[in-house]
């Protein structure tokens, strides 16, 4: 694996961390405490100014308007991006709209990129996705009730599901549902668009999230889809591959959110750090800073943001150079040592900062109630580590060990 970052890289980073830092992070005051919506028309002319830089969606396809970044590229621009809260949706590569583009992309008719491929990567339009239920265990995708039944030429969809980020707003959804319930079970799911001002979508609610229902982008939808007809033509990919796609979407999609993890966390350490280095706590001046277990955690942290960004790094060029079947493993594993570490970085520099640290007058706060998620969607730690530990045991069952 080869560690250089190219000179074009090193410019388009460089461009990304100035805008975080002079346009984004001064906005994050007023967003902590606003609704999201209000937000909007600022966020809208910061959008512009992005792409009169030409660093909208970085990692999108340049026949629709991207910049048409690698996977290895992209995450280094993640990790830029992470650094706010706003980075990656004014950059126009938030979840979960980057990786409906990539199955659109993928696998999308001309009639479907026309008409929301096109217009979502351009950024005039926002999606959602919409497979988790709320009576079935997330950590087992394929115990599913929601289901689209032939009649005619449309498919009618019944079902309830929840945290569809993103659906307040969203112009269409891609929803998961039983088509062939007597396939085999990873073959009974297909992907489905759904507009989502068709008759029987119904928005019940913005689901609360440590104590905040959100709007607009930054909300997680509960969606009860009652008698809702839509046509067979509206069908993403093949019928009954939708746990299939669900995968190829998984692998580099876990890649994005690890290196916007990383992002946070060099945020938070930075925040940690230059506390601890200007908090004076005794009258001779001395610092946080002075205090060994404050230089402990300092040291653990850069330590462990380190270890945590190589192993998503190699496991982005594992998928690059093998595919994600073959970076199976390494995709599991970051899962859940680059939340974990987020976690421990974050809260180390939220104690620091004392009683500082539980208001939002810093980004500190938002980041301990919102990205404490990370070890629970796209499958909790536990579910991770057990699968990952039963494939590693099951090669030692025939290996002779000396």
């Amino acid at each position: 694996m080869d560690f250089e970052i190219t000179e074009k890289m090193q410019a388009i980073r460089g461009m990304i961390r100035e805008f975080v830092d002079r346009e984004l992070i001064p906005l994050e005051p007023e967003f902590t405490t606003k609704e999201f919506r209000e937000m909007l028309p600022v966020l809208e002319e910061k959008k512009r100014m992005v792409k009169k830089m030409e660093l909208w969606a970085p990692n999108h396809p340049t026949e629709f308007g991207g910049m048409g970044l690698d996977l290895m590229e992209h995450a280094l621009v993640s990790e830029e991006l992470g650094r706010s809260p706003l980075g990656h949706f004014v950059f126009g590569c938030q979840a979960p709209d980057a990786g409906n583009i990539e199955i659109l992309h993928k696998y999308g008719t001309g009639e479907q990129k026309k008409k929301y491929l096109r217009p979502l990567v351009e950024g005039k339009i926002r999606s959602c996705f919409s497979m988790t239920e709320v009576e079935m265990p997330g950590s087992n995708p394929v115990m599913m009730d929601t289901t689209a039944v032939k009649d005619g030429g449309d498919y009618v969809i019944n079902g309830q599901k929840w945290y569809s980020s993103s659906a307040d707003g969203a112009e269409f959804a891609i929803v998961m549902a039983v088509t062939n319930p007597e396939a085999a079970p990873y073959m009974r799911a297909s992907m489905i668009i759904v507009p989502c001002d068709t008759p029987g979508f119904n928005l019940v609610r913005n689901i609360p999230v440590m104590g905040h229902s959100g709007s607009d982008y930054f909300s997680h939808g509960e969606i009860l889809y009652q008698n809702c007809r839509v046509p067979q033509e509206n069908l993403l990919g093949p019928e009954g591959h939708g746990f299939v796609i669900a995968q190829e979407r998984l692998g580099p999609g876990r890649i994005h959110h690890c290196m916007r993890w990383i992002g946070i966390c060099n945020r938070s350490f930075d925040l940690m750090c230059s506390r601890a280095a200007k908090r004076v706590i005794s009258p001779d001046g001395k610092t946080l800073a002075s205090r060994q277990i404050i230089q402990q955690w300092v040291a653990e942290s850069a330590a462990e943001i380190q270890a945590a960004r190589l192993m998503t790094l190699h496991a982005a060029w594992k998928i690059e150079r093998f595919g994600a079947k073959e970076a199976r493993d390494d995709i599991g594993l970051i899962k859940f040592v680059v939340a974990n570490t987020m976690q421990r970085v974050i809260d180390r520099a939220l104690q620091v900062h004392g009683g500082l640290g539980m208001t939002d007058d810093t980004i500190l706060a938002f980041f301990f109630r919102h990205e404490r998620a990370a070890r629970i969607y796209d499958g909790a730690d536990e579910v991770h580590k057990s699968s990952f530990a039963g494939r590693l045991l099951r090669t030692y069952e025939k290996r002779t060990v000396r």
